[in-house]
């Protein structure tokens, strides 16, 4: 493809922190570099602690183990969402609730969520779409007064905000995502974001193995052994060198991909409203994190013969999640299959345009020629 979907760049000392950590003899995970990322994420996102992982995916598994999701559990997730977000708590037995979505934001509907609580309902797990923000003072009052737990799959949403605070602060713990695909990336890697200090400790056991290993190296015991479940979510401090590059650029990150993301809807929003397809909804109490600019198509095969359209123009572009609730692995960890229309009817009509931290302004032109083209053409 002329123009991808995605491409991933350097954002200036990379390969000099890189060297860093080779030269210093620092490769394994949480020494000075994921040190450094820990402590800039705390700062900038404001959460108590921070770990860098090894995904999005893996944080998301940490959660399930520190909630100690149980077989019988109920975990509330939206079907509009990528297979870690139910995945993590079906590794652990727990029954999947699939939730449909707002047809707005595109996130998790709040007006149907206590419908799907039950006595055996553990947790909810919001998902902020394109890095918007769900309802999450709603979503926090419904948790509140049944007792539930709160992890956000903020994966799209770091340096978001819902009425001025923080994605990622809602919840008793969030997980992000620095796939090559996010705004800030190392390729593969992620961050657990925990709120809730009784949950630091045995956090950092579980993500060392299951081991007391981090006690051991502040000098806390003097050996360290075997002491809870785990698994090894620790990133290399090669790939947190990459990250905190990244990190370290994130105010100049966010500033280009919100001109990349308003130069869209400046020269698509109006045009496309005539031929009746929609673009981003965007709250004005939200802050977004300026993920991903999408299009709603007017119909399931309208939205495939503007993929193939921009194909043949040398341009990728993508849709996006198929609904879980759909999936064979979803009908059997839910039980049942979920009513979730919204979720069916935006999964069929979604398409994401290319968007990425370098994506040139001669490009994007070459984008926006191309979707008003197909319009004109066929619509």
């Amino acid at each position: 493809m002329k123009i991808p979907f995605n491409s991933s760049s350097l954002r200036g000392r990379e390969l000099e922190y890189i060297f860093q950590t080779i030269t210093i003899g620092q490769i394994a995970g949480d020494q000075t570099f994921s040190k450094k990322c820990h402590a800039l994420l705390e700062q900038v996102v404001g959460v108590q602690k921070a770990m860098v992982t090894t995904s999005c995916t893996h944080a998301l598994e940490m959660c399930a183990l520190l909630l100690e999701i149980k077989p019988g559990d109920e975990v509330i997730v939206p079907s509009f969402t990528f297979v870690s977000t139910a995945n993590a708590f079906a590794l652990r037995g727990a029954k999947i609730v699939f939730a449909d979505i707002r047809p707005d934001t595109l996130n998790l509907d709040e007006q149907k969520l206590e419908g799907l609580i039950s006595s055996r309902t553990k947790v909810i797990v919001p998902v902020h779409y394109a890095g918007v923000g769900c309802e999450m003072d709603v979503i926090g009052e419904i948790a509140l007064r049944h007792g539930l737990c709160v992890v956000e799959d903020n994966a799209h949403g770091l340096f978001g905000k819902f009425k001025g605070r923080g994605l990622g602060t809602f919840g008793c713990l969030a997980a992000q995502s620095f796939h090559e695909t996010k705004n800030i990336t190392c390729g593969e890697g992620g961050a657990l974001l925990i709120n809730d200090a009784r949950l630091i400790e045995r956090a950092e056991i579980i993500r060392e193995k299951g081991t007391n290993r981090s006690r051991f190296f502040r000098g806390q015991v003097d050996k360290y052994s075997w002491v809870d479940l785990g698994s090894s979510y620790v990133m290399s401090d090669v790939l947190a060198a990459f990250l905190y590059a990244q990190l370290e650029a994130w105010q100049t990150i966010q500033a280009q991909r919100r001109g990349i993301w308003e130069y869209y809807d400046q020269h698509l929003r109006d045009q496309l409203q005539k031929y009746g397809t929609g673009c981003p909804i965007v709250p004005a109490y939200c802050e977004q994190a300026f993920h991903m600019y999408y299009l709603m198509m007017p119909s399931f095969q309208q939205r495939q013969a503007c993929i193939s359209f921009l194909k043949s123009r040398g341009i990728l572009s993508v849709f996006h999640y198929v609904p879980l609730h759909l999936s064979p692995m979803g009908k059997r960890f839910s039980g049942q299959i979920a009513n979730c229309p919204v979720s069916e009817d935006k999964s069929d009509r979604l398409l994401r345009l290319p968007f990425y931290n370098s994506l040139e302004r001669a490009d994007q032109d070459q984008v926006i020629e191309a979707v008003l083209d197909f319009h004109k053409q066929t619509i």
